[in-house]
């Protein structure tokens, strides 16, 4: 610190602030804030949804996620509108461990598929914060090419205490993204483990990305989540991993010829990508269009999306009964009773689960 003229100058000391300029069309600026708070009814949110309209799209999917008794009933209405104006469309679920390049993967395949003028929608699952019930990782900061395309709908949203690497209403927010024209849905999960195969039962071609060198090679060839895999991308290969990447891509490919054969009659392939260096993206699209011709022509793509449905139902019953029963106001009661029984270590929690039903 020195001084100059009597005034002490030092590192921290702030500088004046830069005045924003006076709008000079404040009716404008007034007139937008109106717009985004106003409520359209439930009708109007369908007619813009299936305009493609992408407030009305985020409005709808928000109805959706909502707890609130009032959104559930205007949802329930939504979905089963779009139920009935769903678009022919291809359902990818992309998963695997944390660091393989998911987001950056998206982000160039997705670029590849609007250069053909396909639309696609990005169903981002982050994991949920403890503390905020957030969610933590925010793909749309990580999107930051995709997020300006016209073309591209990305929608963060938390994973919540669902497990299996997706959100409670992720099918839902499928069905309105269809209905608002996009062709591609592209459903990036958590990827926290082999607990990913939720997503497998609501897509029609399941991706799996690893990264060679990671340690997680034998892991990947143990049963699980790979049986599952339509596809496997060895992400990451360029500069000095791709040596590494190569021998990963024969061990992998060489593990799959032990696996039964998949229901689809389809053989999964091993590919190698550096969706950093926009390489190898080409043939993963390829490799998707194959499946989807392959799978169309044996019937076995309709078979899925009945399954799909199917797989929907029964986690609806599951949520509902789960909802309605801990809703009840006398398991209210004895839940809290039950559980200060347990800490004091006076029940076990068997017994505690069994009294509630008992009510």
């Amino acid at each position: 610190m020195k001084k100059s003229n009597n005034i002490t100058k030092s590192a921290l000391s702030e500088k004046d602030g830069i005045i924003a300029p006076k709008s000079k069309d404040k009716s404008a600026i007034d007139k937008i804030k109106k717009k985004r708070r106003s409520k359209k009814s439930t009708d109007s949110l369908i007619e813009g949804i299936f305009k493609g309209d992408i407030v009305d799209l985020s409005r709808g999917i928000t109805l959706i996620e909502s707890g609130n008794p009032k959104h559930i009933k205007e949802a329930r209405k939504i979905v089963k509108a779009c139920l009935k104006n769903t678009t022919t469309s291809i359902r990818i679920g992309i998963t695997g461990v944390p660091g393989a390049g998911k987001s950056t993967f998206i982000e160039a395949y997705g670029k590849y598929l609007t250069e053909k003028r396909k639309k696609v929608a990005v169903l981002a699952v982050d994991p949920s914060s403890s503390v905020s019930k957030g969610s933590i990782l925010g793909d749309k900061t990580r999107m930051e090419t995709l997020v300006r395309n016209p073309n591209v709908f990305i929608r963060p949203s938390a994973s919540g205490i669902n497990l299996g690497g997706v959100a409670q209403k992720t099918r839902e927010t499928i069905l309105l993204c269809e209905a608002a024209g996009f062709d591609t849905i592209l459903i990036e999960t958590v990827g926290v483990g082999q607990n990913e195969t939720v997503v497998h039962s609501m897509v029609d071609f399941f991706l799996l990305l690893k990264i060679a060198g990671a340690g997680d090679e034998l892991q990947g060839i143990k049963r699980g989540i790979i049986e599952l895999a339509d596809a496997i991308i060895i992400n990451k290969a360029d500069g000095e991993n791709i040596k590494s990447a190569k021998l990963a891509r024969v061990e992998f490919a060489r593990a799959l010829h032990f696996y039964p054969e998949m229901a689809s009659g389809w053989n999964p392939k091993v590919l190698l990508t550096s969706a950093l260096k926009n390489e190898g993206i080409m043939e993963v699209a390829e490799l998707i269009q194959s499946y989807e011709n392959h799978t169309k022509e044996n019937g076995h793509f309709n078979r899925k999306r009945i399954q799909q449905n199917t797989n929907w139902f029964m986690q609806t019953i599951e949520t509902r009964l789960r909802d309605e029963f801990m809703s009840r106001t006398e398991i209210k009661s004895e839940l809290e009773h039950q559980i200060s029984l347990i800490k004091k270590g006076e029940t076990t929690a068997f017994d505690a689960a069994e009294k509630l039903f008992s009510k």
